[in-house]
């Protein structure tokens, strides 16, 4: 007898447990619209950042929530954009394309270590130690953690331990500029083809013995410059991207060719002044 009551027991138990279940599923249950897992499967699935939402999931559902447009996804194509405009039934938008620049020109070719570096083959590492060993402090170190961080192959280390950024496959993820000790990284819109490719901050021509393309704040290109498209602080041409800036007139008389022009593929351009350089081999302190 007490076997059949402990059976009933646990049975009724296991009943209850099972309707509570029951209507907790239902009273609990959030509606999940079926399109967030097309519009994802639609995505380029990067999870790249690019669009301003944490992945291709959250952009998804940003997306059939009315939140966001296709445009914003800087990664897929134009048609892929428009297929996901034409799937919800809402206008692409538009959203310039960001890649990532580099305030930097010093190459080996270029710029002088004065101290030698050994251990780790990281510029975060590097910088801790004195700050790396390069004779202008602002300068890259060139130890390529940026090109390592990359998930995109878009950042490639040139034979002067220069990084370079293929614009094409750059996503602006930002990964580079969290990486990078030096802060030389930012994301700037891909329509900003006039760029200071300098962070010294030292005034005159002592940079020079370091960086031979190093800025010495001599504002030639602010004075060249149309209305105040260009100031100097802190001995750097700061570029106001508000203004007209589609003129390639401040970069003709830079010496050095600190501030540049920079096409669409990444192709650099400096002005006429500036010295031109034709060293391939590492520059050494004893050769200027």
């Amino acid at each position: 007898m007490s076997v059949i009551i402990a059976v009933a027991a646990l049975g009724g138990l296991t009943l209850l447990l099972a309707i509570m279940l029951i209507v907790a599923n239902k009273k609990l249950f959030v509606y999940e619209d079926p399109r967030i897992d097309t519009v994802e499967d639609m995505l380029p699935h990067a999870n790249c950042g690019a669009c301003g939402f944490p992945g291709c999931r959250p952009f998804a559902e940003a997306l059939v929530h009315n939140k966001a447009l296709p445009g914003k996804c800087t990664v897929s194509s134009d048609e892929g954009r428009q297929a996901i405009a034409n799937f919800l039934g809402v206008a692409m938008g538009a959203e310039e394309k960001r890649v990532a620049r580099l305030a930097c020109a010093g190459g080996t070719n270029v710029a002088i270590n004065r101290a030698q570096y050994v251990g780790v083959k990281s510029c975060q590492a590097a910088a801790l130690v004195s700050g790396g060993g390069k004779g202008c402090f602002w300068g890259c170190l060139g130890h390529g953690d940026c090109e390592s961080v990359c998930d995109f192959d878009a950042i490639t280390m040139n034979e002067h331990g220069l990084p370079v950024v293929d614009p094409s496959k750059c996503t602006a993820c930002g990964d580079c500029v969290e990486v990078c000790p030096k802060d030389l990284f930012s994301l700037q819109p891909i329509s900003r083809h006039l760029w200071v490719a300098c962070k010294n901050l030292e005034h005159g021509e002592a940079i020079l013995e370091d960086c031979q393309v190093g800025c010495t704040a001599c504002g030639r290109c602010a004075m060249d410059a149309p209305g105040e498209l260009i100031t100097m602080k802190n001995n750097l041409p700061v570029i106001n991207y508000a203004e007209n800036h589609n003129t390639k007139v401040p970069i003709q008389r830079c010496p050095t060719g600190a501030i540049v022009w920079l096409e669409d593929n990444g192709t650099v351009t400096k002005g006429e002044a500036s010295k031109k350089i034709i060293r391939k081999g590492s520059r050494s302190m004893g050769n200027s």
